[in-house]
């Protein structure tokens, strides 16, 4: 091979292989806590809590069905879906422009000149066949860095998609343990509105035969409007929660009017998972798709640095054609009416306004606003784990206090009874005592179901059932 042709040759390559402007990708370096300061057992105990179907904790079939029917049909996440084929079609694009582009060409064309041009100027006939070939070099990266954050974003999309999961099914449960809690509420509401109307229906009869006063039965009637104005309340709140549950799991309009929402084990007998370490996992960072998808934003935009810094740069751009000439279009095809050309170009900016370096500027300002999101999500991340662990440890003594508070009262309450039919105390006593009553028990379903949210917090703070290579 003569010597200029093995130049040549190098020169294309080192033409083809490139550098990349710009900075590369390093991981922040932020101050998160030692490992050393984390158990193997801590990590174990939260293992528990990041199944792939974290709701199965609970051990509610019902549940476990109305979580399904949401993966399968909620509106928001079947957009996040399409956000991901968006990304992938873009990530196709950028990846395109790394690639030569072929094409062919045909056409066949008479041309009649001017005999003003010139009086011995004839028609002419001209019939062309060829394919092409052009590429431009990406010498400094520009593509590349632009694949580069196309491909982030991607990956960022994917990542929102398990985002927009852990939400939906969080709600999913919350919504489920809620409208499980005003159940119970009602059960406790109702039953207490029927010992007040057996009450004042008594007291309305010794009324009328002079054996109590009126103030007792207008008592007696306040209290039983009061309670049945809670039972409205609680019917009205009941009604919505499972209007939103059913929204959630993508029931149709028609489904949301007609549609029954299932019951499984009432709120006292949920499974609550035992105890947790109180200690945070020194993976936390990996096990979260917000912090995930925070990353893919900053390299992107830390891509997207190199791939404006790339204008600044010349661009080199070859062009090559073969195929066949002709007058004739039976001779298009003959041995020698082939034909060939090759050409290359550079292209180089002089003079733009400075707009190159404003785009550069606003690449390395939205990497900082990007990098700031980014340890933001972190901190998040830290937060929300730490606040559930105490949530969901302080919640659990709480329905041991409030438990213990309500099997006091219903002793309190049968022992005021008692008092009252003796005569030992009046109305206006026992209507405390069933009052406090009634106060604890609700207050004891709020506990239980606070405590049970905050085990779906935990789940979602610790990243659900989210694994990070799943979406590579």
């Amino acid at each position: 091979m003569p010597n200029h042709n093995v130049r040549l040759l190098v020169g294309l390559t080192i033409l083809l292989t490139g550098c990349e402007v710009g900075p590369d990708y390093r991981q922040p370096q932020l101050d998160l806590p030692a490992i050393d300061d984390y158990s193997k057992a801590a990590t174990e105990d939260v293992d528990k809590f990041v199944c792939s179907e974290w709701w199965t904790v609970f051990q509610d079939s019902v549940l476990d069905t109305l979580e399904k029917q949401a993966i399968e049909h909620n509106a928001d996440l079947k957009q996040a879906m399409a956000n991901i084929e968006i990304a992938m079609e873009e990530a196709g694009i950028s990846m395109s422009n790394l690639l030569p582009s072929v094409k062919t060409d045909m056409s066949g064309g008479k041309t009649h000149p001017s005999r003003r041009m010139s009086a011995t100027a004839t028609d002419s006939v001209d019939y062309l066949g060829t394919i092409g070939i052009s590429y431009e070099v990406d010498f400094f990266g520009k593509y590349r860095r632009a694949n580069e954050a196309a491909m982030a974003q991607l990956l960022s999309s994917k990542a929102a998609r398990e985002v927009v999961m852990l939400a939906v099914t969080s709600n999913v449960a919350k919504t489920y343990f809620s409208i499980r809690a005003l159940d119970a509420k009602l059960a406790v509401a109702t039953r207490t509105l029927k010992t007040r109307e057996e009450s004042y229906s008594v007291y309305k009869d010794r009324f009328a035969t002079g054996y109590c006063t009126e103030l007792d039965c207008l008592r007696l009637e306040a209290e039983m409007a009061s309670i049945k104005t809670t039972v409205l309340d609680l019917e009205i709140a009941l009604a919505k929660a499972e209007t939103s549950l059913k929204a959630l799991i993508g029931c149709s309009p028609r489904e949301i009017i007609s549609q029954k929402v299932t019951r499984g084990a009432s709120i006292e007998r949920l499974k609550i998972p035992c105890n947790v370490s109180n200690n945070i996992p020194s993976d936390l960072i990996t096990r979260r798709p917000d912090v995930l998808q925070a990353e893919c934003q900053l390299i992107a935009a830390n891509a997207a640095i190199g791939e404006t810094m790339a204008l600044h740069f010349p661009s080199f751009s070859l062009t090559a054609a073969y195929g066949f000439e002709s007058k004739l279009l039976s001779n298009l095809f003959a041995s020698n009416a082939n034909m060939w050309k090759f050409l290359s170009g550079i292209s180089l900016p002089i003079f733009n306004g400075g707009k190159i370096s404003a785009m550069t500027r606003k690449a390395e300002i939205n990497y900082q606003k990007a990098l700031l999101s980014y340890g933001g999500a972190v901190k998040t991340a830290f937060r929300e784990v730490l606040d559930s662990l105490i949530s969901r440890r302080k919640n659990s003594e709480i329905v041991v206090s409030r438990t213990r508070q309500v099997n006091a009262l219903k002793k309190s309450y049968n022992l005021a009874l008692s008092q009252k039919e003796s005569g030992l105390i009046g109305l206006l006593d026992l209507l405390d005592v069933e009052r406090g009553l009634l106060s604890a028990e609700m207050e004891l379903v709020a506990a239980l179901q606070n405590h049970l949210n905050s085990v779906v917090d935990l789940c979602k703070a610790l990243g659900g059932g989210w694994k990070q290579n799943s979406l590579l």
